[in-house]
């Protein structure tokens, strides 16, 4: 076309016209007259130009790439979320284990007493009538708990039932300074009165300040009265000191408990007492000495020594 007078108005005039379409189109939004067309022209002209921007344009390439990358990262979060999950699902399993054993060696130990127990779970750590061990347990009076019922394990004496809610019960550990058990010695049959002392064995006072007793020994409840609040034979501990009499008409021993009172998980409400004591028979089997192996040694004379008995 030649640059003439017609062929500048007629520029000015399809400019005019483009700029009034973009207009009506604008301000028409959605409604717009020109939508039609261009859904059409999207239609016919789309893979066209996606194709020819795929080709010329490495911005839009490496912008595709970058959004590439991300849902790459998505999915490799993604992975990781699972895989994190599954060890914890794992781990879980673990603690299941852990805690089936925990149940089975319970209901040994109460097989073992003749106890009818009521299985619990330590839900929190100390409560708040202040005391200073204490755990909360997810039984209640709805659960047939009542106060000063004995709380054992598959090791040993937990503690007793202090206070009781409709679904939950508090718990005074045995460790507690406040805690206080009657206790009778294996075989000897020497009884005392063990207190707790936090983290530190149990301190008991023997009543007979001559009782024979030496490191190593065991201990059991002795019971109460109408069994509350403790029943008879559940295993307490194991002496770790003896402290001289003196001549004193009591004699002082510690006892490292048989329960770790900073792991508890699975433990059992006493609600039925045995028949009859149980006496030593809970108490876990006393581990075999390991025997000294004995080595033999025989000596051969040389023959450029002379034996015994005989001249050279």
């Amino acid at each position: 076309m030649r640059d003439t007078r017609e062929s500048r108005l007629l520029l000015v005039l399809l400019i005019a016209i483009a700029f009034a379409l973009i207009t009506v189109d604008i301000r028409g939004g959605q409604d717009s007259p020109v939508q039609g067309a261009r859904q059409a022209a999207a239609t016919v002209f789309g893979p066209i130009e996606n194709g020819v921007s795929s080709a010329v344009d490495p911005v839009g390439n490496a912008i595709a790439a970058v959004r590439d990358s991300d849902s790459r990262h998505d999915r490799i979060a993604q992975l990781e979320h699972d895989n994190t999950a599954l060890k914890a699902k794992l781990g879980s399993d673990d603690r299941n284990r852990s805690r089936l054993n925990q149940l089975d060696k319970m209901l040994k130990t109460a097989g073992a007493g003749q106890y009818g127990i009521k299985g619990a779970e330590v839900i929190a750590i100390g409560a708040a009538q202040g005391f200073s061990w204490t755990v909360t347990i997810d039984v209640g009076s709805n659960d047939g708990i009542q106060r000063d019922m004995t709380v054992l394990n598959g090791d040993g004496l937990v503690g007793r039932v202090t206070t009781v809610g409709p679904d939950t019960a508090t718990v005074l550990l045995a460790n507690d300074p406040d805690f206080t058990v009657g206790t009778r010695m294996e075989a000897s049959d020497e009884l005392g009165f063990a207190s707790g002392q936090g983290d530190r064995p149990l301190r008991v006072e023997m009543l007979n300040g001559k009782a024979k007793i030496k490191k190593g020994d065991r201990l059991v409840t002795f019971g109460s009265q109408a069994d509350k609040p403790f029943v008879p034979g559940v295993p307490v501990g194991v002496v770790s000191r003896v402290d001289p009499s003196g001549g004193d008409l009591t004699r002082t021993i510690y006892v490292t408990p048989y329960v770790a009172f900073s792991k508890l998980d699975i433990v059992g409400v006493v609600v039925e007492a045995p028949r009859k004591d149980p006496r030593d028979t809970v108490l876990p089997a006393k581990p075999k000495p390991t025997p000294t192996p004995t080595v033999t040694v025989t000596v051969t004379p040389s023959a450029s020594e002379p034996v015994t008995g005989q001249t050279p």
